[in-house]
């Protein structure tokens, strides 16, 4: 091998080395929400931590089993089930997605596996299906679904926001909500609509309106931090504020990069992730 190849090769796998993110850091810890409610949350809100380990996953407690709400990454699978032994020795029943993306999702084939049942939105089953997700969900709901365990109630919603399913779990005697990619509470992972897989700013909105008429007091983000319901309609607010903003700019005929640019300096949205939205934003907001 000559040196140009030599050469070739080096800086190929230092451009490879500096596209990748960073490794995540330490593992998701344990967040108490109430006596019978945790929150497996990443220690870091970023992206790093969001490849590594995944989204949010919360775990309600019942005298007849535990209900996941996400499965967080395929590699989370073994901590995750440790920290649920942590809690109780009962089993793992039931997971419900909030959606199919595979940061909340990835651990299910594992899950199924040691006889869980997977529930999710028949919208979002179909985009797993589409995709070619391992793990198909056992049970996809259209609209509206109630299920209980140990004497203690569950409901599901179905909106369209992130993507054409979002699944909503309502735990009304807790009066949490735990919301998915609906919602996220971290800068650093900025709120995004997922068009390939049917989400819409525009139907976000309609669903955050929903979400507000509920009866509730926490709401759990697809990532980051719980946050109280006034904070959630000050996220809300903000989002509908750029959403005015990138439709009045657009009828301006102003480019995706000026945009992009006004977002982000009003607003500290439109960079990272959320800069791949500003397109089909475009689109959308007319």
């Amino acid at each position: 091998m000559n040196l140009r190849s030599v050469l070739a090769i080096a800086f190929a796998s230092l451009a490879f080395a500096q596209n990748q993110p960073p490794p995540p850091g330490p593992p998701p810890q344990l967040v108490k929400v109430k006596d019978d409610l945790y929150i497996v949350q990443n220690q870091a809100n970023n992206m790093a931590d969001l490849i590594g380990y995944g989204g949010n996953a919360s775990v309600f407690l019942t005298d007849d089993g535990v209900i996941l709400i996400d499965s967080k990454s395929d590699r989370e699978h073994d901590d995750l089930v440790a920290k649920v032994k942590s809690l109780t020795d009962k089993p793992i029943k039931y997971v419900v997605l909030t959606h199919n993306h595979a940061d909340h999702s990835g651990g299910v084939p594992k899950l199924k596996a040691m006889g869980a049942t997977i529930v999710i939105s028949a919208a979002d089953r179909d985009n797993m299906m589409k995709s070619k997700q391992p793990g198909a969900p056992d049970f996809g709901f259209m609209g509206r679904a109630n299920f209980s365990l140990g004497g203690k109630e569950v409901q599901l919603y179905q909106f369209r926001g992130h993507t054409r399913g979002d699944t909503v779990v309502y735990l009304p005697a807790d009066r949490v909500m735990i919301v998915g990619d609906l919602l996220t509470t971290a800068e650093t992972i900025p709120m995004i609509v997922n068009y390939p897989d049917g989400g819409s700013w525009t139907d976000w909105t309609i669903s955050m309106n929903d979400i507000l008429k509920m009866d509730f007091d926490t709401a759990i983000p697809g990532h980051g931090p719980m946050v109280t319901k006034a904070q959630v309609a000050e996220l809300r607010n903000k989002m509908v504020a750029i959403q005015e903003r990138v439709r009045g700019l657009n009828r301006e005929k102003k480019s995706q990069e000026e945009i992009a640019a006004a977002v982000v300096k009003e607003f500290n949205w439109g960079f990272g992730p959320s800069a791949g939205n500003i397109a089909g934003m475009m689109q959308e907001l007319r």
